[in-house]
């Protein structure tokens, strides 16, 4: 049984483009998710999975993230120091090696730049990086999730209580980007649930428990090559495994910011 009645909002939809709309009520709470097919054609993914070859990656510590998942690019929460300030001596070496050995491996297309611009052109206003000091942070990591995610969430705002930006954050969205997808499993699922204090008593290394999400309304979506995601990632979230394949994403944040304008990180 639901802890409520259903939201008819908290729906998830399919679009053959993203619109300002979208980003709009996504960042209201007004929507689950929306996803556009073949919003990269099989060909550019090819492109992008044998440029994937001249990238390093690593994977995430075992002691906090329990499922093998590897991942170019930096990751700002993963330079969170334990009073929830950035490690900056750590993080701008990492991201300045990443945006190198990314303009290196040369991808053509560039599907994070072409998302960008996207999502930009719908939102009639350039999508911008997030800055730090008038200095630009990483934006657009890639992911291979096969073992599937922990149920969490994300909240820019939450990890970082003092600010990290330059600009202020009103609401915060994740995109991801499938290039390759496994034969069965793999699905994101959305709950119709943020955070509260009780939660913690749930905690499972970086996410929850899957009781912490018990009788809520949910949304799952199963990957399909070349489709896009948008949804906010204040609700909570996880990656069910998958098997027979791989599950490649491009993945960063999205946020909108007091002024009105959309920042991107990862």
């Amino acid at each position: 049984m639901l802890r409520t009645a259903l939201d008819p909002l908290f729906t998830a939809v399919d679009a053959p483009a993203f619109t300002d709309r979208h980003v709009a009520n996504l960042a209201a709470g007004t929507l689950a998710a929306v996803r556009v097919a073949d919003f990269l054609d099989p060909a550019a993914c090819a492109a992008t999975l044998s440029a994937m070859a001249r990238l390093p990656t690593a994977h995430y510590d075992a002691a906090r993230v329990p499922q093998r998942i590897a991942r170019f690019g930096p990751a700002l929460n993963d330079y969170r120091t334990p009073d929830g300030a950035l490690d900056a001596e750590r993080y701008w070496p990492d991201a300045d090696a990443a945006r190198a050995a990314w303009e290196h491996a040369g991808m053509r297309p560039d599907p994070v730049a072409l998302a960008l611009a996207r999502i930009g052109d719908a939102w009639r206003s350039p999508v911008e990086p997030a800055a730090i000091g008038g200095r630009p942070v990483f934006g657009g990591t890639l992911r291979e999730i096969n073992t599937g995610a922990l149920i969490h969430y994300d909240d820019v705002n939450r990890e970082f209580p003092r600010g990290v930006f330059d600009q202020d954050i009103v609401a915060q969205l994740a995109f991801n980007l499938w290039v390759a997808v496994p034969e069965t499993g793999g699905a994101t699922t959305v709950w119709r649930h943020r955070w509260e204090p009780v939660d913690e008593h749930r905690r499972d290394a970086y996410g929850y428990r899957p009781e912490v999400v018990d009788h809520c309304q949910r949304v799952s979506l199963v990957p399909r090559l070349g489709d896009a995601l948008l949804f906010n990632p204040a609700n909570f979230h996880a990656v069910e495994p998958s098997s027979a394949g791989r599950r490649i994403a491009f993945a960063f944040f999205l946020a909108l910011t007091t002024t009105g304008r959309l920042v991107t990180w990862s």
